[in-house]
């Protein structure tokens, strides 16, 4: 399973922006792939920065690209 950190990099490098580590914690929720919810969350049902569309796709693209998703 890849990191946070290289996730991120990949983002980057294939698609020219940086992306932050809540909207990678959401893709990844949402894809099943978390164990728990964070314990700093103020919310557990609401997200304070929810994640852009053109964003989730390059991270799923990254997903994919480490074998985390299909």
């Amino acid at each position: 399973m890849a990191t946070y950190k290289e996730i991120r990099a990949y983002v980057s490098q294939h698609n020219g922006f940086n992306v932050e580590t809540c909207h990678i914690a959401e893709v990844k929720a949402d894809h099943g792939l978390t164990e728990r919810q964070a314990s700093n969350r103020i919310d557990p049902s609401n997200r304070v920065k929810p994640c852009p569309q053109e964003k989730r796709v390059a991270i799923e693209s990254a997903l994919r690209h480490f074998g985390m998703i299909r």
